[in-house]
């Protein structure tokens, strides 16, 4: 009979050791969901009673966006994986034509861009759309090509092209920031792939051209690098929401001036309740408020980190990169347009800025991401319990054989003794003896 074997351990419980990155994910999201429901309420009401509705009407709008977007992240997290995989092209197809329609009769401008698209009473961005399914395809194309991913041609086919379409639909429609944030989705992605160096290298390159051909296309966008690089630009004029910003992030101190008390908000600051939500929430809660913002944006990334490091698949691995890359890039974006560290783009602050497309789109990503979280793998020292190996089993006795000695009884010299016979008298030990010598 050969020697038995000892079996091997039990695979730990995907939901038990997810359970802390998805709690994080959860918490940090409905956080900043909560807090930007406050804060558009306070930016938007001096705007809408200057235009004659009520001084609750965008946050009444926005916190039902809200509600959607919940409910979505919440569907999407309980979708499993492989739902998720299928969805990836048509997702991204039918992103893409909605997309295209911005330069159709039903497309909206504002000012330069034209990125919006009015189908009946809704009105969206199909870019936001687009985010998703760019993440999700790129997950599936990459994760399909683990085995040759180091070399250039594995990872750049078809992903690379791909990424080059979508961003250049966003381009035409002159959204310079959704583009920037597309290309920090795609490279983030292929990062988490695993894709050679050389290829960040040469779409680098390539995509520093086309930022630069399209900034020198538009006066309006020249004249706004300029001044972000030159420093002296007129506050009154091209300079002027920046500096705006930034006196509302100065003026709120430590503590802020208090909820609803903004000055800046009162048609001082243009996009008080959108692309400047960051200098209101500085302004009214101080530097207190902004740190916390930036906390739970952390919460959020630290999160993401977490499922990427220890997720056994990298369809999941991938596509919750590219959301980090999205959601991290937007978040850097705003911010630095808000304290001038970057020219003024007009991206929302993840989560916090008024828009309702760019709000249930951002939830649906992490909605992807909790399902991923679900099925990531133990950290060190997580399900130790599941997975201690038992004993391998003695070998069987036949029936009416004399059962084997146990191999883990004790020695005879620490057995207990016998019981003293009722007619002898117990014998005493030898005289010597120190002690037990168990």
């Amino acid at each position: 009979m050969p020697p038995p074997t000892a079996p091997e351990p039990a695979p730990a419980s995907p939901g038990r050791d997810g359970a802390g990155s998805h709690r994080l994910l959860l918490g940090a999201a409905l956080t900043l969901v909560v807090l930007g429901q406050v804060m558009v309420l306070s930016a938007s009401a001096v705007g809408e009673i200057a235009r004659g509705n009520s001084p609750y009407a965008l946050a009444a709008e926005q916190a039902r966006f809200a509600v959607l977007g919940v409910a979505v992240m919440l569907a999407a997290s309980r979708v499993p994986l492989r739902v998720h995989r299928r969805a990836a092209a048509p997702l991204l197809l039918g992103a893409l034509a909605l997309q295209l329609l911005v330069f159709t009769p039903l497309g909206l401008s504002q000012g330069e861009r034209r990125s919006w698209v009015a189908l009946g009473p809704v009105a969206g961005q199909p870019a936001e759309l687009l985010k998703v399914g760019l993440v999700l395809w790129l997950a599936r194309v990459l994760a399909e090509r683990q085995d040759g991913i180091h070399d250039w041609r594995t990872a750049a086919l078809p992903a690379v092209p791909g990424a080059v379409v979508v961003v250049a639909a966003t381009l035409a429609g002159h959204d310079v920031g959704t583009s920037l944030v597309l290309a920090a989705l795609v490279a983030t992605a292929l990062f988490v792939a695993g894709a050679p160096l050389r290829l960040f290298a040469v779409g680098g390159a390539g995509v520093v051209l086309a930022f630069l051909a399209v900034a020198a296309s538009a006066p309006r966008r020249v004249q706004r690098i300029s001044d972000w690089l030159g420093g002296d630009c007129d506050p009154l004029g091209s300079c002027y929401q920046t500096t705006q910003g930034v006196r509302a992030l100065a003026s709120g101190g430590w503590l802020g001036v208090g909820l609803g008390q903004s000055r800046q908000k009162w048609s001082y600051l243009p996009e008080a309740h959108n692309d400047f939500i960051f200098a209101i929430v500085g302004e009214e809660l101080g530097l207190a408020g902004t740190l916390l913002v930036l906390a739970l944006l952390g919460a959020l990334a630290l999160a993401m980190i977490w499922v990427i490091g220890r997720h056994p698949d990298p369809f999941a691995r991938i596509a919750t990169g590219g959301v980090l890359g999205w959601v991290v890039s937007q978040a850097l974006v705003n911010i630095g347009t808000v304290i001038g560290l970057a020219p003024v783009i007009g991206v929302p602050l993840p989560l916090v800025s008024a828009g309702g497309s760019a709000l249930v789109a951002t939830m649906l990503a992490l909605g992807v991401v909790l399902a991923c979280a679900r099925g990531a793998a133990p950290g060190p020292g997580a399900g130790a319990a599941v997975s201690r190996p038992r004993p391998p089993p003695g070998p069987r006795t036949p029936a009416g054989a004399p059962a084997p000695p146990s191999t883990t009884s004790p020695p005879a010299a620490c057995r207990r003794p016998a019981p003293p016979s009722p007619t002898r008298p117990p014998r005493r030990p030898p005289r010597g003896t120190a002690g037990n010598p168990c």
